[in-house]
């Protein structure tokens, strides 16, 4: 059955036979790499239990010897996690909670799946973290606490530290992702005004033994910016977090709550995030059970059975939407033009996450904004597509996973009366996409490791 809902309207709107086909060939490499980052899936084929002792890559937990068990945690793939791991341990599992996004579909026996809102964090969001905070600090040391930490948890899980009020995060958070802010310089302030971000969690457990689950979502996997690093040492400081609102024009336009955590922990008035000597870190392990590249294999190998020329460009694409849309159309002109780097029929398949800096009134996300900039560079170049979409399923404030366009994409948008060039410089990628159908649907998908763009070039 496939990921992506609308595949069949998606190939037919190729306006050729080449195009079709290479739209089918785009889309069906990123089902395939959709399926494959299914939470349960990679749950069930990384950890198993046997004897009563828990295995996951390499380690060895014998959950026989524990007092008790607790299972917490936060993001868009945290609650099939839970579930996934809930079938496997259900006789031993104590209590937990996981705070998961609204809409949520799946249901638990023992693991209370709280559901949040995302990206902007909520009340609900702000509940279910105080409850993780206080299993975390009822575990005691005999006692075994398992963390499922997927993208999205750093908004699922709001814990704002002294005065801070929520409304404050939520507003900071706004500011920051309407910057054009990365998510690592996003998590950076996080981190440095929440009492559960960059180690806070690992070290309210302390002295339980912690195992964290982690599906990243975070270009080059660093732990300590997947969810803003619960159980992770944070090497960044209070300056750090206020260079990132300097650098992005906001540190006079933060709440003055904001200013004032960040201006005393600078001063040492109040600690700073946990650091890699403090002892909770000898009791806690991180371990990465899928990201972008595990996709990308898949992608890269779907494309091969089909027969195409393959390669796998990248798994830490960033940068402006709208820029890195012109390369990839100036990557699949040269394919074309003199089979270079790859001959026709080539795949050129990317993985990260592009930023948008929003300066327009407009509706999108960084993958449809990725594809229009990418239609225009391509202009009426016809054997040639490209698909982009976010994993998790949600491009931006859209229900739009990402889009799709083809060498025709101008030409059709010309003849309803709309103008590319406007609607990228109005960052209304989405209505754009909308007027073609040629927005990909998926729906939710539970699963977050970033964005996949595919590139065909057919002869």
């Amino acid at each position: 059955m496939a990921r992506i809902k609308n595949i069949e309207q998606l190939i037919e709107n190729g306006q050729t036979m080449e195009l079709r086909k290479a739209r089918s060939v785009a889309l069906t490499i990123l089902d395939n790499a959709l399926t494959a980052v299914d939470p349960k899936s990679i749950m069930e084929s990384k950890i198993s239990l046997q004897n009563s002792k828990l295995n996951v890559e390499g380690y060895q937990y014998h959950l026989a010897e524990y007092n008790h068990i607790y299972v917490v945690g936060a993001g868009k793939a945290s609650g099939a996690m839970a579930q996934a791991l809930e079938n496997m341990l259900e006789g031993y599992i104590t209590e937990g909670i996981v705070n998961v996004p609204h809409g949520n579909q799946l249901k638990t026996k023992k693991i209370t799946l709280n559901e949040a809102n995302h990206p902007s964090p909520d009340e609900a969001g702000a509940r279910g973290a105080q409850k993780i905070l206080d299993i975390a600090e009822k575990a005691e040391k005999n006692d075994l606490v398992i963390c499922l930490i997927s993208g999205g948890g750093s908004s699922l899980m709001p814990l704002p530290r002294g005065n801070i009020s929520l409304s404050d995060k939520q507003q900071v958070t706004e500011m920051l992702l309407k910057s054009g802010a990365a998510i690592d310089e996003i998590n950076i302030v996080r981190k440095h005004i929440s009492q559960i971000k960059g180690g806070w969690l690992a070290k309210k457990c302390y002295p339980a033994t912690v195992l964290s689950l982690i599906l990243s979502d975070v270009v080059g996997d660093s732990l300590s910016s997947i969810a803003s690093g619960p159980t992770v040492a944070d090497s960044y400081t209070f300056a750090d977090a206020r260079r990132v609102l300097e650098r992005h024009k906001l540190w006079r336009k933060v709440p003055l709550t904001i200013q004032t955590l960040i201006a005393d922990g600078e001063k040492g008035s109040i600690p700073d995030t946990p650091k890699a000597t403090d002892k909770a870190f000898e009791k806690t392990r991180n371990i990465i059970i899928a990201n972008n590249k595990y996709a990308l294999n898949v992608a890269r190998t779907c494309s091969m059975s089909l027969g195409m020329n393959t390669m796998l460009l990248t798994t830490t694409l960033e940068g402006e939407a709208k820029q890195v849309g012109t390369v990839f159309a100036s990557i699949g002109k040269e394919i074309l033009d003199s089979d270079n780097p790859i001959p026709k029929p080539a795949t050129i398949i990317a993985g990260g996450e592009t930023t948008v800096h929003v300066l327009g009134k407009g509706l999108g996300g960084r993958n449809q904004e990725l594809a229009l900039s990418a239609a225009l560079k391509l202009g009426n170049v016809r054997p040639i597509v490209l698909a982009c979409l976010s994993t998790d399923g949600i491009d931006g404030p859209t229900d739009a996973a990402g889009a799709i366009i083809d060498g025709n994409t101008l030409t059709r948008a010309k003849e309803v009366g709309m103008n590319a060039v406007e609607y990228l410089t109005a960052n209304d990628s989405h209505h754009f996409f909308k007027t073609l159908d040629d927005l990909i649907f998926t729906g939710l998908t539970g699963t977050n490791v970033n964005d996949i763009i595919a590139l065909v070039v057919q002869p």
